[in-house]
């Protein structure tokens, strides 16, 4: 059987059984309200990867939706699933990764690396395979990578605490799995720092629901903090041969770039917030450096104390919650053909109008968005919404139309 015949069938086995799920099946008829973690480390370089299974832990409480569990979107350029012995989907997710970011530069040509990263499901009730699955960049089509089993008995599974770090609900909205649960960890404070960080993370949701479309779904988010304490202030500024001991172990100077402020090791983060029900990760680094990043289903992170905190936190937010892609293409990156200008780009905000129908062409007719030529750090081939937008540059007043209408269908996804 050839390639093609091979992704076709495994395509249309996928929408059946997906099918089959959401009809037939409910949640608490596969999963128990708790949840599992899975440290998965990926290694390789350009050319090649391999996904390793680490360690398995057993954490307190599903905070993500019990109806839509598998994920329809189609984000990332990677995919986990849950399948039960029959081969059922019953749970998937879309994500991105640092390692795949790294796996775009030049380093990665002729250096072979490894990267940690955690990954949540429901946990199960009887015996599954979680397959991780990734996006080939020809054709767009995800293959599977690996399989692990995971046997809900196993005693190797971790259900002891992690870490003693102290957490609480900052705003509340309802109960976890009918809201989108956004968690904000310290980076960089120490003990006698954490009220600090409790001030910062007020600011930070002051900053979330000044702005459409959170200031008007304000009633679907609960926001926790985790008070995750450093032995040193601040954060790793290789290129200025700053280092400090953190919880986190962030640095900025990622893949050789000032701006690029980043936790290496996303096990860490998801560590840090084991305690606590979450949807979306988010990193207040205590430093008035400049800088972020943002990575969808992953994490986001920023900077405490800049004058552009309120912007930059937004726009990271916006890649890590709602998948969305930068629109910019005149700054510095890292990245080498990070997009294939013969495919349509996942993100919603971007389109190469290869398949225009599927992303805003709706709204184009109508006169609410236009298609400007310039996004996902390309000058040519690549269009975008609106000419200036809150993932396009830090001046613009708020989202587009596109972007406000995808972190809207996000929201839902997690609150419905």
């Amino acid at each position: 059987m050839n390639k093609l015949k091979s992704i076709i069938i495994y395509l249309v086995i996928n929408t059946i059984t997906v099918i089959s799920f959401s009809q037939d099946k409910s949640f608490d008829s596969y999963f128990t309200r708790e949840r599992l973690r899975l440290d998965i480390i990926f290694a390789g370089d350009q050319s090649n990867q391999h996904c390793f299974l680490e360690a398995m832990y057993r954490e307190p409480e599903w905070g993500g939706s019990t109806t839509n569990l598998v994920e329809e979107f189609g984000y990332g350029e990677y995919n986990y699933r849950v399948e039960d012995k029959n081969g059922n989907i019953i749970f998937s997710k879309g994500f991105n990764s640092l390692f795949q970011e790294w796996r775009t530069t030049p380093e990665a040509k002729t250096l072979k690396r490894a990267m940690k990263g955690s990954y949540v499901i429901p946990f199960p009730k009887a015996g599954v395979n979680v397959i991780f699955s990734e996006r080939n960049k020809a054709d767009g089509l995800f293959r599977d990578i690996a399989s692990f089993p995971v046997d809900p008995n196993d005693n190797s599974i971790s259900a002891g605490k992690t870490h003693d770090f102290a957490s609480s609900l900052l705003y509340e909205g309802g109960k976890p799995y009918q809201k989108v649960d956004l968690v904000f960890i310290a980076e960089g404070y120490t003990s006698e720092q954490m009220s600090k960080f409790r001030e910062d993370s007020k600011r930070f949701a002051g900053y979330l629901f000044e702005m459409e479309p959170y200031k008007s779904r304000k009633s679907d988010f609960n926001i926790w903090i985790v008070e995750s304490v450093s032995d040193e202030s601040g954060t790793d500024i290789p290129h200025q041969d700053t280092w400090a001991r953190t919880a986190l172990s962030s640095t900025f100077y990622t893949f050789g770039i000032d701006r690029y402020l980043t936790a290496p090791d996303q096990s860490k983060v998801a560590a840090a917030a084991s305690q606590v029900p979450y949807d979306a990760l988010y990193v207040i680094v205590n430093t008035e450096k400049y800088g972020g990043g943002g990575i969808y289903n992953f994490y986001g992170l920023s900077m405490s104390d800049h004058k552009l905190s309120a912007e930059v936190f937004v726009h990271e937010l916006g890649h890590s919650f709602a998948g969305l892609g930068d629109e910019y293409f005149s700054s510095e990156v890292a990245y080498e053909d990070f997009y294939d200008l013969n495919r349509e780009p996942w993100e919603p905000n971007l389109t190469t109008k290869i398949d225009f129908r599927s992303k805003w062409e709706d709204l184009f007719k109508k006169g609410e968005a236009g298609l400007f030529e310039g996004g996902g750090y390309m000058s040519k081939g690549i269009f975008r919404p609106a000419a200036d937008c809150r993932m396009k540059s830090n001046t613009s007043s708020g989202f587009c139309p596109v972007c406000t209408r995808a972190i809207n269908i996000m929201i839902d996804n997690y609150i419905k």
